[in-house]
């Protein structure tokens, strides 16, 4: 499916990035451009997920996401850009986050702000969140649902969402305070004395009862109310792709458990506390479920031992890493191994890719075999590395050398990150 009409892409410099991220196993735009996709079911179920976004926001349901699973090579992160590429194309806001130390699944907010940092609005270069406020049109149909959305108790938002709102709409020549503003929206704290005195320049402080929030309740108010700026700014919608979230295997049991809640109510498995407006897909490896919800036995012990702990809000926790672990155990979109006509095709495509880079003639090379059992990323690599050998090098003889990398599922210790809090007096900041 063609999504790209740039007219750079076949470029020698457009060539050369796209050799360089294939050569690193990091797919980018110019990868996408060259390879496209062949997992078919995968692309078909994310183009109708897109198709039905909007019924879903009128029920006010969350949307269910994607889970693509793959084992350590077959093309999952190639597949994500790929879709990021075609979201892009049907005006949708497209965010990539990659689940690490730094973005841990279980902390929502962190996984909100790498989403908000990493996002791409169509047609846009500057900050995000910036660029999809500058959408707002007051009066327009969509701005003027999602601001009743907004400061209805429907939205389950609290007073300082449209409150800011309102500040965004009526102080815009007050430019420190909107940079603020938007700075809040994308993450960043933001001083209740300040929301109150743009509300006291408007007569209208008494109209939202402006307080500070708990931390973990303003991460999913900020996803919330993203996923409908987006649209109340004129865009299709926000989509959010999600790679590597078997580092989940390496959490602390407790981590774990938290994870699995996440992934349920990111992806759509949490009815009454999800996100409508949003277009999730998750990447997963395909052994996961074997070895840590079977071998550390997470299936049979996350439930029982946090419902052990007592109390609503650790029953209800139970429940949603055990919608997290069924959604990994039912519900995984594997990634289907290329046949040999597939192989064929992308070998004959990277051939000619590299002649275009380095304007030379590449030499026929080892073509796949039939019935091999070499992934496509080992294909592509091993193939750019002996022509570049033979380009630089063309009296040597060329020895390629494969090692099989594993993913590990041990714990890591180091991967515990200290919960953030909550914040303090409302007079202070919130954030």
């Amino acid at each position: 499916m063609t999504v790209d009409t740039d007219p750079s892409a076949g470029t020698p410099t457009a060539c050369r990035r796209a050799l360089e991220a294939l050569r690193n196993g990091v797919p980018n735009r110019d990868a996408v451009r060259a390879l496209g996709c062949s997992q078919l079911d995968v692309e078909n179920d994310f183009v109708s997920q897109l198709d039905g976004l909007s019924a879903s926001v009128e029920r006010d349901e969350p949307l269910k996401g994607l889970l693509v699973a793959g084992e350590f090579g077959t093309g999952k992160s190639h597949v994500l850009e790929y879709l990021q590429h075609l979201a892009l194309s049907r005006n949708f806001v497209c965010s990539r986050v990659v689940i690490s130390k730094e973005t841990p699944l279980y902390d929502l907010g962190k996984v909100f702000k790498a989403a908000v940092d990493s996002a791409l609005v169509p047609d846009r270069r500057g900050p995000a969140v910036s660029e999809i406020a500058i959408g707002i049109k007051p009066g327009s149909r969509a701005y003027d649902d999602f601001y009743r959305w907004c400061d209805s108790d429907q939205s389950g938002l609290s007073a300082l969402f449209p409150a800011t709102l309102r500040l965004y709409e009526k102080l815009k020549s007050d430019i420190e305070l909107t940079e603020k503003i938007t700075d809040f929206w994308a993450g960043e704290r933001l001083a209740i004395a300040d929301v109150r005195g743009g509300l006291r320049q408007l007569g209208e402080l008494s109209a939202y009862a402006v307080k500070a929030v708990k931390v973990a309740q303003l991460a999913r108010e900020r996803f919330a109310f993203m996923s409908r700026l987006v649209l109340g700014a004129g865009y299709s919608g926000w989509v959010v792709l999600i790679d590597e979230v078997e580092l989940v295997g390496r959490y602390s049991i407790l981590q774990r458990g938290k994870s699995y809640a996440e992934l349920a109510r990111l992806l759509g498995r949490v009815q009454d506390d999800g996100f409508a407006g949003i277009a999730t897909v998750a990447t997963i490896t395909s052994d996961f479920e074997l070895a840590v919800l079977n071998e550390k036995g997470d299936r049979d012990n996350i439930g029982p031992k946090f419902r052990s702990k007592g109390g609503d809000e650790w029953a209800v926790l139970a429940a949603r890493a055990e919608a997290g672990m069924r959604l990994i155990e039912r519900e995984q979109h594997q990634l289907v191994p290329p046949n040999d006509a597939e192989l064929l095709t992308t070998y004959s495509r990277i051939r000619e890719i590299h002649a275009h880079a380095y304007a030379w003639n590449p030499p026929e090379i080892g073509r796949p075999e039939h019935g091999t059992t070499r992934r496509m990323r080992a294909h592509v690599r091993r193939w750019i590395a002996e022509w570049d050998l033979r380009r630089l090098y063309p009296q040597s003889a060329v020895v390629l050398e494969e090692e099989t990398l594993r993913v590990e599922y041990g714990e890591d210790a180091s991967l515990e990150v200290s919960p953030e809090g909550t914040e303090g007096a409302e007079t202070e900041s919130t954030g």
